[in-house]
């Protein structure tokens, strides 16, 4: 075989490699969250207030770092399974929920009294937020490990971790409508911590199970 039809050949294989890692993936995650969904719904179910807080910025603002999150932790996780893909644009696209977050941090600052801040940090469920946002999480990184392992990472514990930040985020999704702390500052501590720890666990597991 010439080299021109092996370079064909290959990239080839890696564009099929691809499309089946991401359709894989796809459809594990949405099976994925419909258990941690329902896990949700017999441990928790959605906060009492919530017709009132369905009103209110901060509750929306919750979904929007987390889901922002998932994604362009997915959009990393796909390009670390194709070996040679190129990661940057997909890494500094991560940023961009952390700095939405900490736009918000920034913002609120400004507007609650000092005295007032460390409450609104420590908030009065970060044990619980600590507890079911990787619980919740789990399904969904079982889901995204198997799905990742139909592509070919060069990186297994970076994808690994890729695809805990991505289950972390849909996890904090899911138990954001149970959640009454809706301080950006409470966002930015607990639930950054509670993500941290299922990338944590996704690294670890992936440096195993995504070895090629």
């Amino acid at each position: 075989m010439k080299t021109n039809d092996l370079i064909r050949a290959l990239a080839a294989d890696n564009a099929t490699r691809a499309a089946s890692v991401e359709r894989w993936l796809i459809l594990a995650l949405f099976a994925a969250t419909a258990v941690s969904v329902a896990m949700f719904s017999l441990m928790l179910g959605p906060r009492a207030d919530i017709a009132v807080a369905a009103g209110q910025f901060g509750f929306w603002f919750k979904f929007a770092v987390t889901l922002t999150l998932a994604a362009t932790a997915a959009f990393v996780a796909t390009r670390l399974v194709r070996p040679g893909a190129e990661v940057r644009f997909a890494a500094i696209a991560l940023a961009t929920a952390p700095l939405l977050l900490a736009a918000a941090v920034a913002v609120e600052l400004t507007q609650v009294a000092p005295s007032m801040r460390a409450t609104k940090l420590v908030g009065t469920t970060w044990r619980s937020c600590l507890t079911f946002i990787p619980l919740l999480s789990a399904p969904i990184l079982f889901a995204a490990l198997i799905s990742l392992r139909h592509g070919a990472p060069t990186q297994p514990a970076f994808a690994g971790a890729a695809a805990g930040v991505l289950a972390g985020g849909l996890g904090a999704a899911v138990y954001a409508s149970y959640c009454p702390e809706d301080s950006a500052l409470f966002l930015a501590t607990w639930y950054s911590l509670a993500i941290a720890i299922v990338a944590l666990v996704g690294s670890a597991v992936g440096a195993r199970v995504l070895r090629w």
